[in-house]
């Protein structure tokens, strides 16, 4: 065989096992036909039927609009992904679209999305009005849910139920949801039958009827829920601001009731999370008699108390409050809590002083353009705080010698400049994808013309954890995979591409 020939039959080889290896992309538009191949110029109609013809590792992209809807999606277990093959619902890149089941009658089995299946990656959809919960997460586990809303649902807005685990909720919105009894409607609810290791991360819940967390258990107990730089808010207040009858709680951390039982377990561990103006509590126990873990996180004007959590918990089991503060309400811990440097503790004496702005209004704001929350001054401190570098090390980021205390860390000027004169048309840094990742995530980026280019990743403290590339490329698109070392922590990290004297950065979400 030739030389020519065998490059010829290399070459087809490497074409061909590329070809098998490319998964699908569907589309799906108000325009469409379910008749149609589902491509971007003949899109499906329906979600319903692109996710019927996909397999795992396919796309599914669905433009925006508003989808009037009156029938659940459902997506069974048999349609589960795997972890190197998820199945993607997504936005299409740009737009939002809306599943609007505002038609629906009330009804429990009325769920706008109905997911039983592993390993699905739903991102950039909001989901209104439908007869029970926007979405129903029943059994399924290593799901991740990002930059999705919930409003106006008539049960909570999303809920995690019969042994859902392991799921990753980030940068999601729960709002305006509310039953006809305004008792059941959470924003979020990994309770009754959720199973353990859910992880919220960057989520808001606001003016539901019943709480803006759930963690009350019936048919489970022994479970573990996370929460990180989570805020709750206005809970068991009407959309139209007056006062509603349900619970109107924060973050509901768990447990039963005497038709159920008062020794279950549903371990609780928040990070940095902000729980304000809610009709009750901002942080409540509720007869949980697990452990329960608050590092960071910060209560404001919450009507009945900031903090309480009061009943004995079981044997073996930890209360930890450390690094927490309280503004304007009550602090109600039994005599069992671990604490450490809280507002409340001595030396300290708190005063509205310490804190930039103690206006909630921003706290709604739009995110910023990759879904994470809104930058606002509420309740952070101001540069002569008492608070700043007061903390103990509880094994988060922080600045300076030592943490501050409360949701939100006092922060100098940015180790990482950004350039305003960075020029689009010149290059850009595209976000990385998948984003949360873990442990690898692919960053693309485009020249149009010849440059250096260098990319480097740095952390939250404006450090250099990885250098990536540092080489000459000509105009054109190009990608790399940044393999996070397995010593880095969970967290946010900077990727910075310098290029033409300019510079351009993304953020990334590591999540092991």
């Amino acid at each position: 065989m030739s030389s020519f020939n065998k490059i010829l039959k290399s070459t087809f080889i490497f074409v061909f096992i590329c070809l098998i290896n490319i998964n699908a992309q569907y589309y799906v538009a108000l325009n469409g036909d379910d008749n149609n191949p589902g491509t971007i110029s003949q899109p499906f109609k329906t979600i319903t039927k692109a996710i019927s013809v996909a397999q795992p590792g396919d796309t599914i992209y669905v433009r925006g609009g508003n989808y009037k809807l009156t029938s659940t999606i459902s997506i069974g277990s048999s349609k589960s992904g795997t972890e190197s093959k998820r199945y993607y619902l997504f936005a299409y890149p740009g737009e939002r679209p809306v599943l609007d089941f505002s038609s629906m009658s009330v009804s429990s089995s009325n769920r706008g999305i109905s997911l039983r299946a592993n390993y699905w990656y739903v991102k950039g959809i909001d989901i209104k009005g439908a007869g029970d919960n926007g979405m129903e997460i029943s059994g399924g586990s290593y799901n991740i849910i990002e930059n999705c809303s919930f409003y106006e649902n008539r049960d909570s807005g999303l809920q995690l139920s019969n042994g859902a685990s392991n799921n990753k909720i980030i940068n999601c919105d729960s709002y305006y949801n509310a039953d006809p009894g305004e008792g059941n409607a959470d924003g979020f609810a990994p309770k009754l039958t959720v199973g353990s290791n859910n992880y919220f991360y960057g989520c808001r819940a606001w003016q539901n009827s019943d709480d803006g967390w759930d963690g009350y258990l019936r048919g489970a107990d022994n479970v573990t829920t996370i929460l990180e730089n989570c805020w709750t808010f206005l809970n068991g207040y009407r959309k139209d601001g007056t006062i509603g009858s349900g619970n109107g709680n924060g973050f509901k951390m768990g447990g039963g009731d005497n038709s159920n039982s008062l020794n279950l377990m549903h371990h609780f561990i928040l990070k940095n999370c902000l729980a304000f103006n809610n009709k009750v509590k901002g942080f409540d126990q509720n007869n949980n008699a697990g452990s329960m873990t608050l590092l960071n996180c910060t209560g404001y004007g919450n009507k009945s108390a900031n903090y309480r959590i009061t009943r004995q918990i079981n044997a073996g089991q930890q209360l930890i409050v450390k690094n927490c503060i309280s503004l304007n309400g009550s602090v109600e811990l039994g005599s069992f809590a671990i604490q450490e440097k809280n507002s409340w503790l001595s030396p300290f004496k708190i005063s509205e002083a310490d804190f930039i702005s103690l206006d909630a209004s921003p706290a709604t704001a739009p995110r910023k353009p990759d879904g994470s929350l809104p930058d606002i001054d509420f309740l952070h401190l101001n540069s002569n705080s008492q608070f700043i570098d007061a903390g103990v090390d509880v094994g988060l980021q922080y600045y300076g010698n030592a943490p501050d205390l409360g949701a939100f860390e006092w922060q100098p000027l940015s180790n990482i400049s950004e350039s305003n004169q960075t020029i689009e048309k010149e290059f850009y840094l595209y976000q990385n994808f998948p984003n949360p990742f873990n442990p690898s995530t692919t960053i693309t980026f485009y020249l149009s013309s010849s440059s250096n280019v260098k990319i480097d990743v740095y952390n939250i403290l404006g450090e250099k954890v990885a250098s990536l590339i540092d080489s000459f490329y000509d105009a054109g698109q190009y990608s790399i995979t940044w393999n996070a070392d397995e010593s880095l922590q969970s967290g946010v990290y900077f990727i910075k591409m310098n290029s033409y004297n300019s510079s351009k950065i993304v953020k990334a979400l590591f999540l092991k």
